[in-house]
């Protein structure tokens, strides 16, 4: 591609070293399609005839299905189609030298007329951003999935109770259904960021060149048109440098994994004798080889391990750019790895996570069990003194005694006797035994946001409600975009 320039031979070892395709082969249908943008940009140009726009076009369409066939028919199934188009093309030293030359192959000379105008600079940077606007519009379809499956379960536990936990030592009761929803709320977050991120890197770089531009007068809102981008970039500097969408969307998907992780940690707790609240559905775990009696939450346990490589690609993509003078680098090279590894990553959990996750069957008598012992019911006992007109830094300590005497004598709050009780103060009246029972405890957090039963009823269908609406938000986005086929990667 640059033969004229040099007298020598690159070293062998260095051109095999360097040389992209291996990975970015998986850029296929992007690239394709971003070639047929550009295609259409410079025939808009004048560079290309319409008969020659026509060959192009049918060419580029060709490019797909001729080396998916090329790479089934001589490796069958001992390679990935990917990995075999990579075996079956040595020469080629990245995506776009593999469908510059492919299409060579197609239409003859004609194909070289494609470079007009253009540079590896945009196209691998145009190429990234389909690729990435693909990855986070599947990952909101698999959040849309998993918040159904979680919403499902809350519904399913209705006025079930448990255990909350604040220093990993039981707090409140609460229902079952609001500690669920607890993650629905942080993966609405999670698809808010995803969309936003999706939102700011929606811009056409074609057209920027290496660096100034392009060198013809190119209508750039052509090839954003046909990508379905908003717009085109407004920098050609920025354009072929910029990397901030591969690292928001690493991010967001970081804070996700964290969200993911948290939830498989809860899991994996509940799921202990100690905690006793939760039966792993059995085909989602694994048993032991040596202890016969085993059942490993191996799914819970991965997907805390993944998210910890989800938080590497993030770091990985900062650490390359943070040093990088304007505009492209080689480094940015390295940037690709990550991105696909963490969009391979997210797609994979997503993929079973959902059936799992209603595939759970909770113990909710043992949760309703532990939920009433252990004094849980103590924040109501001092609040239910505040309405006699007890300040609360007062209340707190009278039932802080209340607590020490059951402890004393081995029973609850609601156990005592209510000469006891007015041993700790006058204001302890028989309508107290009311005010602690566990149904009282929990409607007496009767806010927004609170786990009173009717608060709690109607989040859930609060939750549903968004999750249709943003469904048809992803719907919408999707049915905006250019079909783009896909080819086979492991």
């Amino acid at each position: 591609m640059w033969s004229g320039r040099f007298r020598e031979p690159l070293d062998p070892r260095f051109e095999a070293w360097q040389r992209s395709f291996p990975f970015d082969v998986r850029l296929l249908p992007q690239e394709v399609a971003a070639s047929k943008a550009h295609a259409r940009m410079i025939a808009a140009a004048g560079i290309l005839s319409d008969a020659e726009l026509a060959a192009m076009l049918d060419g580029l369409d060709r490019v797909i299905p001729s080396a998916t066939e090329a790479a089934r028919s001589t490796a069958g199934e001992a390679l990935s189609t990917d990995a075999a188009i990579v075996a079956l093309n040595p020469q080629a030293e990245d995506i776009h030298h593999f469908v510059e030359l492919t299409l060579t192959k197609l239409i003859g000379d004609l194909a070289l007329k494609l470079h007009t105008g253009r540079s590896r600079n945009e196209q691998i940077a145009t190429d990234m951003r389909l690729f990435v606007r693909d990855a986070i519009d599947e990952t909101l379809g698999g959040l849309i999935e998993w918040r159904k499956a979680l919403i499902e379960q809350a519904r399913v536990a209705d006025n079930s109770v448990m255990p909350s936990y604040t220093h990993l030592q039981r707090a409140e009761p609460v229902l079952v259904a609001h500690w669920l929803l607890a993650y629905v709320s942080m993966l609405e977050r999670d698809f808010s960021r995803l969309l936003d991120c999706r939102k700011r890197m929606n811009l056409c770089p074609l057209g920027s060149g290496a660096i100034a531009g392009a060198t013809l007068a190119l209508d750039r809102n052509i090839a954003a048109e046909a990508l379905s981008f908003e717009a085109p970039t407004p920098n050609s500097m920025d354009a072929t440098s910029d990397r901030d969408f591969a690292i928001e969307f690493t991010q967001a998907l970081a804070t996700l994994g964290l969200h993911i992780s948290r939830f498989a940690e809860e899991l994996t707790l509940h799921s202990t004798a100690e905690f006793g609240f939760l039966d792993l559905p059995e085909r989602f775990s694994t048993g032991s080889s040596a202890m016969p009696q085993k059942k490993n939450p191996d799914l819970t346990e991965l997907i805390r391990g993944k998210s910890g490589r989800l938080q590497g690609t993030a770091i990985t993509l900062a650490t390359i750019l943070k040093g990088l003078p304007l505009a492209y680098n080689k480094d940015l090279q390295e940037g690709q790895e990550p991105v696909f590894d963490a969009a391979d990553t997210i797609s994979g959990i997503l993929a079973v996570l959902p059936d799992f996750t209603q595939a759970l069957r909770f113990r909710l008598d043992a949760m309703n069990a532990a939920a009433q012992k252990g004094y849980l019911n103590a924040m109501a006992a001092a609040t239910y003194l505040t309405h006699k007109g007890v300040p609360f830094r007062k209340a707190h300590e009278k039932i802080g005694q209340a607590v020490r005497l059951g402890l004393e004598s081995g029973r609850e709050l609601n156990e005592l006797t209510l000469d006891e009780l007015r041993g700790f103060g006058d204001e302890f009246e028989a309508d107290f035994f009311d005010a602690v029972t566990l149904e009282a405890t929990l409607d007496c957090h009767d806010v927004i946001g609170g786990t009173a039963r009717s608060r709690v009823k109607s989040a859930i269908e609060d939750a549903s409600r968004r999750v249709v609406s943003d469904a048809a938000v992803l719907a919408s986005k999707k049915s905006a975009k250019l079909p783009v086929e896909r080819t086979v990667s492991v």
